[in-house]
């Protein structure tokens, strides 16, 4: 499971001695994989400053979470064509995210323990504010990319009747610059292919003889040209319609058609540049712990259209990729470290807070072996601690015994400080 629970107990004899009782039992019963989770000392101030601080963390708390979910769904839309290779480049410190979290080192460099809380707490709501603004901006910037790519590729979607001719239509089929002549578009059904052929010299007076052809088609019907005189574009048009035959109004723009092109080339090759897959392989580290288009063919015309690394040694390392993937894995990478931070600031302030002082306390970092076993999992840590206070629910604590009398009267309840690391929502 990508699920963790972060607890601590105080540092006593005692606590220390249901730590190791916690650890057996969970081990036993293979409820859970702990590890110590090593928490520097801080200065810690008042308490009265202690309590500020608890609620200004856990908002903090919750603008961080929310923050990487944003930017881990960004990675995914960015990368809508390899979506398989997404979890390759959600890392923190160029190693997997579990990794990291069961491999938590203090950052001394990024937040020095030196400084009061309050400073450091500073630091890092700073941190993440300025990586939410940047956020905000390249992402809109890349949505309208995309809005723009969309409305154009929208232009050649659709039948012969409303979609845009221009990657359909070249030069060669009109007749260009002339006073008294003028190339006209029809849409002729399949079935009337024959009919077409026979009468479209007969529609109007002044028709050109042998001036239709087929340029293109689709599954309902085909394009065909047509040239005529300009004076008898309507009466030609009125028995177009008579006979079933649709006349597409365009008007053929060399520049225009040319920059419409321009732009949909332009903007596909920028939307394909904010991503590209990296040649170069971010190391793992080690383990030391246990759309429906309906087809138009253009006819007679072919050639129509790594471990231990810092942030930063990563991103001029990803050269290979594309401006926003590469800011994407950069700074989801500073936002999660600082999110797990915060987690370890919150376990200090609340377990002084509970404990008191002097700072005496041991953090321990729980992971459930499955979501089956979080019930038992949470049973047997009220049980190992329920001398923290009385309130707790009391049980036996063999792990071959069911404890079916067990009712805890407040859920959110808990005699130990808890806090709760969930990875599955980035998945």
């Amino acid at each position: 499971m990508s699920e963790f629970w972060l607890i601590s107990a105080p540092g006593d004899k005692e606590n220390l001695q249901a730590l190791e009782r916690m650890n057996t039992v969970t081990s036993k019963s293979n409820l859970s994989y702990n590890t110590k989770f090593s928490i520097p000392d801080f200065k810690v101030g008042t308490l009265d400053s202690l309590v500020g601080l608890s609620d200004e963390l856990g908002k903090l708390d919750t603008f961080a979470e929310s923050l990487i979910k944003r930017m881990a769904q960004s990675v995914v839309e960015v990368m809508e064509d390899s979506k398989g290779k997404v979890p390759e480049n959600l890392l923190a410190n160029g190693v997997d995210l579990t990794s990291f979290v069961t491999h938590f080192e203090w950052d001394m460099a990024k937040y020095p323990a030196k400084q009061p809380l309050v400073c450091v707490v500073d630091t890092l709501a700073k941190q993440l504010a300025q990586i939410e603004t940047d956020l905000k901006s390249r992402t809109a910037a890349y949505n309208t990319l995309k809005t723009n790519l969309e409305n154009l590729e929208k232009k050649s979607m659709g039948n012969l009747f409303t979609r845009t001719l221009s990657d359909i239509v070249s030069k060669e089929d009109f007749v260009l610059d002339s006073e008294y002549l003028v190339t006209l578009l029809v849409i002729v059904p399949k079935p009337s292919y024959a009919q077409w052929q026979k009468t479209y010299e007969s529609l109007s007076d002044m028709v050109v003889p042998r001036s239709t052809k087929l340029i293109a088609e689709d599954n309902e019907g085909g394009l065909f040209t047509v040239t005529l005189f300009r004076k008898v574009i309507d009466d030609f048009k009125t028995k177009a319609k008579e006979n079933k035959f649709t006349v597409r109004e365009f008007y053929y723009d060399e520049k225009e058609i040319k920059r419409e092109r321009e732009e949909l080339s332009r903007l596909l090759s920028d939307k394909k540049q904010q991503y590209q897959t990296s040649c170069v392989a971010l190391k793992k580290g080690s383990s030391t712990f246990p759309d429906h288009k309906v087809q138009v063919t253009p006819l007679g015309n072919p050639d129509r259209p790594g471990a231990g690394q810092t942030d930063r040694e990563r991103e001029s390392e990803g050269e290979g990729e594309g401006p926003l993937l590469r800011w994407l894995k950069v700074n989801f990478s500073e936002a999660f470290v600082a999110w797990i931070h915060i987690k370890a600031l919150r376990v200090f302030v609340e377990s002084v807070l509970r404990y008191g002082l002097p700072v005496n306390f041991q953090a321990v970092l729980l992971q459930p072996h499955k979501k089956s076993s979080t019930k038992r999992l949470r049973e047997v840590l009220n049980s190992v601690f329920r001398h923290l206070d009385q309130v707790a629910a009391a049980s036996v604590l063999d792990a071959s015994v069911d404890i079916p009398g067990l009712q805890l009267g407040n859920q959110d309840y808990f005699p130990y400080v808890y806090f709760h690391i969930d990875l599955s929502l980035l998945d």
